[in-house]
């Protein structure tokens, strides 16, 4: 029987597909078959994003439009790709870190296969098997670790995933195995509080790369990885409304106006939050 195995992103997906070569299992000779999830489920509208041609799955694919930077039909074809997956009689593993778009994907194909449970397996993945040069060979040594995921689990995590639904904030964030809804507002603050601490502790300049504030951001408590569209959009956003400096090639800095106002604006409101329950 055919194996279907799912991983969210191309970089992960190619090294999961090299192990399968590694393992004798080539990709593309039927028997196993990866799929690359690529829809960033930690941002931007989720609810009804299931139903094919809704208006749901049309308001995600004009996000995607608007920040540009990711096909557009991304999230159209991942919903195709889902629906093929349910009509389909094979196995499925869905290979996961603890990141919030892994643990987001995670519940999205548990809630479209919560109907055959006994198709579903899980690989559990350690941030740093996934990521660099020799992520395939450690996959390879992971491939026998496939587990079947038990109903009840299943039915709780496709909970879950409605629930963020149902919420539709505008990112998610993962703390402490627990889902909560935040703002572009939010992310936007820790933008600049980022740039600002950049241009007290750098050395030779302030101004600061999009990937690398895309890093900061990730490790500075956006609770979500933060992906380049999302980061350039945000970038663009914040210099049209004068509270940064944006260079032609997309690095940042500080805008003396705008950081002379934050320092004496009042804090911002708490947002509604959502919670999912603890794993």
């Amino acid at each position: 029987m055919t194996t279907i195995h799912l991983i969210y992103g191309e970089p992960a997906a190619a090294a999961l597909r090299e192990a399968l070569e590694r393992a004798g299992r080539p990709a593309d000779d039927h028997s196993d078959h990866v799929i690359a999830l690529r829809d960033e489920l930690t941002v931007g509208p989720l609810r009804d994003i299931d139903e094919p041609g809704g208006p749901g799955l049309a308001q995600r694919t004009n996000f995607w439009e608007r920040l540009g930077g990711v096909p557009p039909t991304l999230a159209r074809d991942e919903c195709a790709e889902l629906n093929a997956l349910e009509a389909v009689d094979a196995h499925v593993v869905i290979w996961h870190s603890n990141d919030a778009a892994h643990q987001l994907a995670l519940r999205r194909v548990c809630y479209r296969l919560r109907n055959v449970p006994q198709r579903l397996n899980e690989v559990r993945l350690a941030a740093d098997e996934i990521s660099g040069p020799n992520a395939a060979i450690r996959l390879t040594a992971r491939l026998p670790d496939a587990a079947p995921i038990s109903v009840l689990r299943i039915t709780r995590l496709a909970l879950e995933w409605q629930e963020a639904k149902f919420a539709n904030g505008e990112t998610r964030r993962w703390r402490d195995n627990t889902f909560t809804s935040g703002s572009w507002s939010d992310l936007d603050t820790l933008i600049l509080d980022v740039l600002a601490t950049h241009e007290t502790t750098s050395a030779d300049t302030s101004w600061l790369a999009s990937d690398a504030l895309g890093t900061a951001l990730t490790r500075g408590g956006a609770g979500f990885t933060v992906g380049e569209p999302v980061v350039l959009w945000r970038l663009r956003e914040l210099a049209a409304a004068d509270a940064l400096r944006l260079r032609d090639d997309m690095c940042a800095a500080c805008a003396p106006v705008a950081a002379a106002a934050r320092a004496t604006r009042p804090p911002l409101p708490l947002t509604a939050t959502h919670l999912s329950l603890p794993r």
